[in-house]
């Protein structure tokens, strides 16, 4: 399926469930196996491609190591944070998305030893694979915050969406309030790579949109710090969202890193370059740097010498494989490519590595390449959105050229993003989207 199709898919949204992809429909046989195939990781990636293995592969022992009891709709987080969803919209079990016949262990990975094919867990089992699929997701660093602590969201003016449902609904109850009582509100992102980079603008954009729709704008003062100099990856998309900023009395702080916050002076520590600064605040929404399971780099899987300090698992960014180790597959956010850490990366990178494992259990070469596709439905008020598509290259890759203008802020944009994407989204972890 291509792009085209995918988000005409979603913009029928239910019926998007019972798409099937060309892919899959165009199967023959099942292909006789006895490969051991281990995935790391029940999240959208590892589920969607143990859905679409089971189908191709008749005799594989395939095995999905995540400890996590809920599955979370991770694109849902921005519309919690905004009372637009109740918390409960993005949580759903997680043995309910798998299929059946493979073995789901429930614990966390310990390590992988790439020399011998075994992955260890937390509790000693041990766990041999041929091929290994390593797709945890990352890890949220929030004690690289000075003075910051999960226990302080939703109160004295502090959110952090990204650490749950919970904790996003909690944001929205501090957010709330600044939203009727005014004052300055920092909106911030970190310096690492992060999953959709898009997230940190729409929480701006809807938190100012809630507070001009009370009437509020003029209690606002509202800040966008960021250790960047530019507003977003895409050079024409970070100049319309400057454009946007300017219209709309948006403050920016580039090239500044939060490091610090006091809680109870309300006052946030960021470092400039040359020293640090500090800037009072009313809100703080707190985005922590992010890296890959610390598994990664003690197995030896990590990049070694580009994002050191974030560990993202090396691989061809064409088709997810590790360099050094070619039976290890990269996939969703760990991945070490310069792009692709949203939930539409991932509907275009499992049928990558699912082709590529598959013709390597027959001795064939793959030819399916991943091109860095990523979306990100940029929401910038409530029942507007833009629709921003790009690849490796930062060119903008619109689906609907001609229909959907990719840099308009347009209600049928915003629909894919508040109605139908979730759809959408569940058919991919099924794997027929």
């Amino acid at each position: 399926m291509d792009r085209r199709h995918f988000l005409k898919a979603a913009m029928l949204g239910g019926a998007a469930a019972s798409l099937v992809t060309k892919e899959a429909s165009a199967q023959s046989q099942p292909i006789q196996t006895s490969a051991r195939i281990v995935i790391i990781g029940a999240g959208a990636a590892g589920t969607a491609l143990a859905n679409r293995l089971v189908r191709r592969l008749e005799g594989a022992k395939i095995t999905i190591i995540d400890p996590r009891p809920d599955h979370l709709y991770q694109p849902g987080l921005s519309l919690v944070a905004t009372g637009l969803k109740p918390a409960k919209y993005v949580v759903s079990d997680t043995s309910a998305w798998l299929p059946g016949g493979i073995t789901h262990v429930t614990e966390k990975v310990a390590s992988v030893d790439a020399e011998t094919k075994t992955v260890s867990t937390e509790t000693g089992e041990t766990i041999a694979y041929d091929w290994l699929v390593v797709a945890p997701g990352l890890m949220l660093d929030h004690d690289a915050i000075d003075g910051f602590s999960l226990d302080m969201v939703g109160e004295n003016g502090i959110g952090a969406l990204y650490a749950g449902p919970d904790y996003a609904a909690r944001t929205w109850a501090a957010a709330s309030r600044f939203t009727e009582e005014g004052g300055t509100g920092l909106f911030t992102r970190p310096e690492t790579e992060m999953k959709c980079a898009g997230a940190p603008l729409k929480h701006t954009f809807l938190i100012d949109d809630i507070a001009r729709r009370a009437g509020n704008a003029g209690k606002m003062n509202m800040v966008y710090a960021a250790p960047q100099s530019s507003l977003f990856g895409v050079p024409i998309v970070a100049e319309k969202v400057r454009m946007l900023f300017e219209d709309r009395g948006v403050s920016t702080m580039m090239n500044r890193t939060l490091t610090a916050i006091d809680a109870s002076a309300k006052r946030a520590t960021f470092a400039n370059g040359t020293g640090t600064e500090t800037v009072d605040y009313d809100y703080i929404h707190i985005i922590p740097p992010q890296r890959a399971p610390e598994f990664v780099v003690q197995s030896g899987l990590a990049w070694a010498d580009k994002w050191t300090d974030q560990n993202w698992v090396e691989c061809d960014m064409q088709t997810l494989r590790h360099l050094r180790y070619p039976e290890i597959f990269a996939l969703g956010d760990v991945a070490g490519v310069p792009k692709g850490k949203t939930a539409a990366s991932v509907k275009w990178q499992v049928p990558v590595v699912e082709d590529h494992l598959v013709a390597a259990i027959q001795g064939l070469e793959g030819t399916e390449t991943y091109d860095g596709y990523t979306s990100c439905p940029l929401i910038t008020r409530i029942g507007r959105a833009m629709l921003v598509e790009f690849d490796y290259h930062d060119n903008l890759t619109p689906s609907f050229p001609g229909i959907i203008a990719p840099l308009e802020e347009l209600w049928i944009s915003w629909l894919m993003k508040e109605v139908a994407l979730k759809a959408t989204y569940n058919a991919m972890l099924r794997g027929k989207a």
